[in-house]
């Protein structure tokens, strides 16, 4: 996996195989309207367009094969549902959240988790000047991790002095932690409602 792939993760839960299908299915829609109004128009001509939507002679052919026809319309329909749901599945699965392994050797395997890896680098953020809390996600892979930051910051902050403590501080310390050299982070900055103050 690339370095730009990694860091498109960090930024937003990927859902290039959902809009894929949803494209596919759109563009074969779309091209079977168009080929119905061109038949409605009567650019194949008027027999055609007189033409029933089931042709007879299709309609006579599966009439000849009625067992065949059902069996085929039966395992089509079993293959779709299954296809449907097994996307169903997928696509309301939740994002994964994967453990580091930082040493594999057989008998002294170390391992951390995505977990300790967020409370860890959150702790860190929220003892930066100005941060009154934090969350924090791993994503990505094993192999690649990502991180996905959302400060939320008190009125008045310097937020250039913020982003300097996180890239220098926090987040150096977690690439030396985690013993990577990249660690591709989404920094999402919000302002505490806490400070936020209502107009009368």
């Amino acid at each position: 996996m690339t370095r730009k792939s990694t860091s498109a993760k960090a930024l937003a839960r990927s859902y290039r195989a959902e809009r894929s299908l949803t494209f596919v299915a759109g563009l074969l829609a779309a091209a079977a309207g168009a080929a119905a109004l061109l038949v409605g128009f009567r650019v194949f001509g008027e027999f055609r367009a007189a033409r029933p939507v089931l042709d007879p002679i299709a309609v006579d052919w599966l009439g000849a094969r009625a067992t065949l026809a059902k069996i085929v319309a039966i395992v089509a329909g079993v293959a779709l549902f299954v296809f449907g749901l097994w996307w169903l599945v997928r696509s309301l699965k939740p994002e994964g959240r994967p453990d580091l392994e930082l040493d594999r050797t057989e008998g002294s395997a170390l391992t951390v988790t995505a977990s300790a890896i967020a409370d860890a680098v959150r702790a860190d953020a929220e003892s930066v000047d100005g941060v009154s809390r934090a969350r924090v996600r791993a994503v990505g892979g094993t192999d690649d991790p990502a991180l996905r930051l959302t400060l939320w910051l008190r009125d008045g902050t310097d937020v250039r002095a913020v982003w300097e403590d996180i890239d220098t501080r926090v987040l150096a310390r977690a690439r030396d932690s985690l013993g990577v050299e990249t660690l591709p982070t989404a920094v999402h900055l919000e302002l505490d409602a806490t400070d936020r103050r209502r107009v009368r």
